[in-house]
């Protein structure tokens, strides 16, 4: 007997476990998983596109009441279109990396002016869309209108590599292309009506049970093909990225607080961190925030409070933050209320978006 190439037992043995994949995390999802999700009642398109942009690098329990509130503000697509930058910002300050925001408002506008004011049912307009990747195009199709397109988020690269015992940080292109083969195989065994419930489930799966520290395989559903648990893998898969540590920065920002008790705000560049949100004035050092000062205020830079040291993570640095307050400042004449620099009353903050960690310094 003529045994079989080495590449078509390989098609076979995946696409066998191609077909047991869907067959059993879809009852596993009937089951337990997450049915009760804001975005999910109504499911529309408009509000799963808010809920990716939003579920990007960011827990559900976080997601909910910034969706909830966001949808208040804006219940259509239109509306966001609509809405200024900084009523956009407002609602989306301290959920963190704001590229999103800004994405979703500018790609909410081409749809007004391109796509009559709904988000398209093609993948690769949706993929042309700011902010819209492969895998959040695939994650629109699969929700809102069921069609069978693949995902590929953080999740389901985790449960795909341990499945399938896939080698190597899934952020190289090589695995990552890997992944996405295997992620288009799987979805080609779902049953019709049910991509949008199939979606979710991969979400949930790799969120609730097949987690990066302490997987509950005993109660896996996919456990028998998965080469992660029969090699002993589970904590070795998927591969790390190769760490390094975080450059540590510094930054002094200053509070300036006038007679009427008014803090003076100012725009950050529209590129870089925090990118087009009021913040605090900031210098690098001592010296660059006296210049600052005495530029744009009169009073004496050495009466200022210094207040504790507040650090922040982000993703490629670690910046500790280093506040000056000074109380009852007068601007300079040439410092007045403008697109870049504002006077703002405590009770206005929370119509501009600010970064968190700024809104934590002023509450404070």
């Amino acid at each position: 007997m003529r045994s079989k190439a080495p590449g078509s037992a390989r098609s076979s043995f995946l696409g066998t476990r191609s077909s047991h994949y869907a067959a059993r995390l879809l009852p596993w999802f009937d089951q337990h998983g997450r049915h009760d999700l804001p975005w999910q009642h109504p499911r529309s398109p408009y509000r799963v596109w808010l809920s990716e942009i939003m579920l990007q690098q960011t827990q559900v329990r976080v997601v909910i009441p910034y969706f909830e509130r966001f949808v208040q503000a804006f219940p259509t697509l239109p509306d966001l279109a609509a809405a200024s930058a900084d009523e956009v910002m407002a609602q989306w300050a301290g959920l963190g990396y704001y590229a999103r925001a800004r994405n979703l408002h500018a790609a909410a506008r081409r749809c007004v002016e391109l796509h009559g004011g709904d988000l398209p049912r093609d993948f690769e307009a949706l993929h042309a869309l700011p902010g819209i990747g492969r895998s959040t195009a695939g994650a629109i199709l699969s929700q809102a209108w069921n069609d069978r397109a693949a995902i590929m988020d953080g999740n389901v690269k985790r449960v795909l590599a341990r499945v399938h015992g896939i080698a190597g940080w899934p952020g190289l292109p090589a695995v990552e292309k890997q992944l996405w083969t295997l992620a288009e195989q799987h979805v080609r065994h779902v049953p019709e009506g049910r991509l949008a419930d199939y979606t979710q489930a991969q979400m949930d799966f790799g969120a609730t049970l097949c987690t990066r520290a302490n997987p509950a395989c005993l109660l896996c559903p996919i456990s028998d093909d998965c080469v992660a648990f029969r090699d002993g893998l589970t904590e070795a898969l998927p591969t790390p990225k190769p760490g390094k540590p975080l450059p540590e920065r510094s930054a002094v920002m200053l509070m300036a607080f006038d007679t009427q008790g008014r803090v003076l705000l100012q725009r950050r560049p529209p590129t870089g961190i925090w990118s087009g949100l009021w913040s605090l004035p900031q210098a690098e050092d001592t010296g660059a925030a006296r210049a600052w000062f005495q530029a744009h205020l009169a009073g004496d830079f050495d009466a200022a409070d210094e207040l504790p040291e507040t650090p922040h993570t982000f993703t490629h640095y670690r910046l500790h933050m280093l506040p000056l307050r000074w109380r009852r400042l007068s601007p300079r004449d040439a410092v007045g209320d403008n697109d870049d620099l504002r006077w703002v009353a405590p009770g206005e903050l929370t119509t501009l978006g600010l970064p968190a960690p700024i809104r934590k310094l002023l509450d404070a």
